[in-house]
């Protein structure tokens, strides 16, 4: 089995068509994100996960108890729920994506350890343009810190998300992918896709112009808290430009 892990708009979509594409099945019906649709069990889901994150203030989440803690019935029912048609499937090769799996990434791991986990990466500055029903992770049951505005309010999602999948133990067949490497040096990234899944895997086209879109934003699309998850995944931030 194969999951995508990443914040609405880091381009999870590009994965998703490429493993639908290469005869991996992601569920019985997806929307043109290639998300596995309906989605709401799964909303809810993140909902149950959420009663047990901690805000500590500011821009700093507990995990420790989501970490740590039996994963309630609840959870795992709604979740098979979801899941319903993936774990049906009688083939070996089958996986969903959708972004909110981030938010309950912790207790996927638990769930299924052995499974290939693709941590797919996009420059913050781009996943913070457009609407997701993430950006405010309040409506999951997640405290946060009041956001001066709406790009505020979605990189404070952002932020969140990237320390959830930090704080979680990597699972045993993990890979990280960043969506600029995937569009610009499309060969190369799906080879190493490939090795990782042992798949051969199809080739999906890609447009250069869906990389650096910040480039022609007009509003604030840099935080200073961006700046070390920027530097880990190498990144131009402002001052480096």
């Amino acid at each position: 089995m194969i999951t995508i892990i990443g914040r609405g708009h880091s381009g999870t979509r590009a994965i998703s068509h490429t493993l639908y594409a290469s005869g991996v099945y992601m569920g019985a019906t997806l929307n043109p994100s290639g998300d596995l649709i309906p989605p709401e069990d799964m909303y809810d889901a993140c909902r149950v996960f959420g009663q047990y994150v901690k805000w500590n203030g500011g821009l700093s989440w507990d995990f420790n108890q989501v970490l740590e803690m039996p994963i309630p019935d609840e959870f795992t029912e709604l979740l098979n729920s979801y899941l319903q048609s993936v774990l049906e499937h009688r083939g070996t090769l089958k996986g969903w994506k959708i972004p909110e799996t981030t938010l309950v990434y912790p207790w996927i791991v638990r769930l299924f350890p052995e499974m290939h986990y693709v941590f797919w990466i996009r420059n913050p500055r781009d996943c913070i343009l457009g609407r997701h029903i993430t950006d405010d992770i309040s409506d999951f049951g997640i405290e946060h810190p009041q956001a001066d505005d709406e790009r505020h309010l979605r990189a404070i999602s952002w932020k969140y998300q990237y320390d959830l999948v930090r704080a979680t133990p990597k699972p045993a067949k993990w890979l990280e992918v960043r969506f600029e490497d995937f569009v610009l040096n499309q060969e190369a990234t799906v080879q190493q896709l490939e090795t990782f899944l042992e798949i051969p895997l199809a080739r999906i086209i890609v447009r250069p112009e869906a990389v650096d879109r910040w480039k022609k934003d007009d509003g604030v699309n840099y935080y200073d808290f961006f700046e070390p998850a920027m530097r880990e995944y190498n990144y131009v931030i402002p001052e480096d430009s």
